[in-house]
């Protein structure tokens, strides 16, 4: 492309919230699209933040990373590559006050003592919102798979965290029937190589896996807490393992005055949650128990059509998105390639070898490695069974259509830190021929 160097770097530091990592991108600039050559990482810990009240130590912290950053681009390209430092949601908990005084100190530290190009504005050191990890997947997964560069259909991206599962796609509007998707925070417009792209972005907090796990097992207490049982029986919980959760005591008669069981003596019961035998109803009645507690959609009301769940607005995928790819990472691949699932799979594979699991079926699992998490992680069931409804209540997507996972494509990860580099570079954020 004119004015822009046969090749150029990028950096991209992920500061997370149990510690950071930079990842070096090399790419070449012979084609219309950047053409990834190489990518570095490298990661230390801890974190940012723990660093709450020393924000020059903070901003030290990353001096490894960025030291073998400079020593890996050639010296005479140190003024030519951007940076960018990217902080996620660990950060934001130390408040605002203290989280903008570390940001600034990075910012500081960077323009004093190293040679990279600070990306101007807030979004070069920034606690990165949840829209932009996103969208910046979405970029990464579609520019590794072509899609971009081809204007072919681009790919879906679903993301299962710990807290949050995401959503990123761009509905195909030109078939009948779509509708353009609403105004809203919703709708992410983006151009990418002279492109426009009109996306739909969402991220569900309280969905993501480990708070599933959570909801759904307080529900379960909350029920034996109302009705005086000290011990019930868990669906979901493998038939050999017991686990307790403390919730909130509650009101019984209508009086207010609290649980008959409060063991402590206060405003809370500690109920025993113990694993049934599934041998021969399986995942059943699991998925009846995660659906009424997290999929009732009589339980919420859903304002702008379409909805998925939670009573927020959606394009349907059947209808809007139809045929294209969809790729869901994280705890999807985590939990389901352990079970003889290939990278490319459907709900129907995934529900035949989740119900293995439920059964208690340790032949399911494709290895000792895998059969170890199983034995390790008494709510293996819940955590696959979950992922499964999820998909097919949530996003409501047949059992017939094709779920891609995978860590890697064409070599190289899956997650956001590509799209940040890309998007930067797609704004011109490198040096042009004339000032190397």
């Amino acid at each position: 492309m004119e004015g822009r160097p046969l090749l150029s770097h990028v950096l991209v530091v992920d500061a997370g919230s149990t510690g950071s990592r930079i990842h070096v991108y090399r790419f070449n600039h012979c084609q219309d699209q950047p053409a990834l050559e190489d990518e570095v990482f490298l990661q230390t810990k801890p974190g940012l933040s723990a660093y709450p009240d020393d924000p020059e130590a903070a901003a030290r912290s990353l001096d490894t990373l960025l030291d073998a950053a400079r020593s890996h681009i050639p010296e005479g390209m140190h003024a030519c590559t951007p940076i960018t430092v990217k902080a996620t949601a660990g950060l934001r908990l130390l408040g605002e006050e203290r989280s903008g005084r570390i940001l600034q100190a990075v910012r500081t530290h960077l323009q004093d003592h190293y040679p990279f190009r600070v990306i101007p504005g807030q979004g070069g050191v920034e606690v990165m919102e949840g829209k932009d990890e996103g969208v910046f997947a979405w970029i990464t997964v579609n520019y590794l798979l072509g899609h971009l560069a081809h204007l072919r259909g681009t790919a879906a991206i679903m993301d299962l965290g710990g807290g949050s599962t995401q959503i990123v796609f761009e509905p195909n509007t030109t078939l009948p029937g779509v509708a353009p998707i609403e105004p809203g925070d919703h709708r992410y417009s983006m151009e990418f190589s002279g492109h426009q792209h009109t996306l739909f972005q969402h991220s569900y907090l309280g969905y993501g896996l480990m708070e599933a796990r959570k909801r759904v097992n307080e529900a379960l207490a909350r029920d034996a807490l109302k009705a005086g049982k000290p011990t019930v029986s868990h669906p979901c919980l493998r038939q050999d393992q017991e686990l307790e959760v403390e919730v909130e005591a509650l009101s019984i008669d209508g009086s207010g005055s609290g649980s008959a069981i409060s063991p402590k003596g206060g405003t809370k019961g500690l109920i025993k949650l113990r694993g049934e035998d599934s041998s021969k109803n399986g995942m059943i009645a699991c998925s009846n128990l995660i659906r009424q507690v997290l999929f009732d959609r009589s339980k919420t009301s859903c304002p702008i059509q379409p909805c998925s769940f939670d009573g927020v607005y959606q394009p349907s995928l059947t209808h809007s998105f139809p045929d294209a790819d969809i790729f869901a990472f994280s705890y999807v691949y985590d939990r389901l390639i352990p079970l003889g699932l290939t990278e490319s799979f459907t709900l129907k594979d995934a529900s035949h070898a989740i119900d293995r699991v439920c059964r208690g079926d340790k032949g399911v699992f494709v290895d000792q490695e895998s059969l170890k998490e199983y034995q390790g992680n008494p709510q293996y069931c819940l955590d696959a069974t979950y992922i499964l409804e999820l998909l097919r209540d949530g996003y409501s997507i047949s059992e017939n259509r094709r779920i891609q996972t995978a860590k890697k494509i064409e070599g190289f990860e899956t997650g956001w830190c590509l799209g940040a580099a890309i998007s930067m570079m797609d704004q011109g954020l490198y040096c042009r021929l004339e000032e190397m």
